[in-house]
């Protein structure tokens, strides 16, 4: 009995540091389409900034994981990272019908994820 209720701790503390993470996305992403919109960005600078984007969401993910979980923090920063990553490939692969980038793009936007994230949990 013990277990689960455990089990359902860690699980509502993943889940609620990736909607914090997603909704930091989120923010980030209106404002740089605010930027796009009003400074006409091109299109290199609008890559950098969701990477960027990604990036930050990561750090802070895989911080506030740290901070919670108290043990083994790089591992839950990276696990966050993984798990942000996921939610982004199915996210567009439902909008998109399918993956439109290749796979050296996805691989290289997981690596920065999960980097990110265990940097993140270092951190904490």
């Amino acid at each position: 009995m013990e277990k689960t209720g455990k089990q359902e701790r860690t699980m509502m503390k993943i889940l609620s540091t990736l909607l914090i993470m997603y909704v930091i996305t989120g923010v980030a992403l209106l404002i740089l389409a605010l930027l796009l919109y009003k400074m006409q960005l091109n299109e290199n600078a609008v890559s950098v900034g969701i990477m960027v984007i990604y990036v930050v969401s990561g750090l802070l993910g895989g911080f506030l994981i740290g901070k919670r979980m108290k043990v083994r923090r790089f591992l839950w920063g990276m696990l966050m990272g993984a798990f942000y990553f996921l939610v982004l490939l199915a996210g567009s692969f439902l909008l998109n019908r399918g993956i439109q980038s290749d796979g050296l793009h996805v691989l290289t936007t997981l690596v920065m994820c999960m980097a990110a994230g265990m940097i993140g949990g270092m951190l904490s």
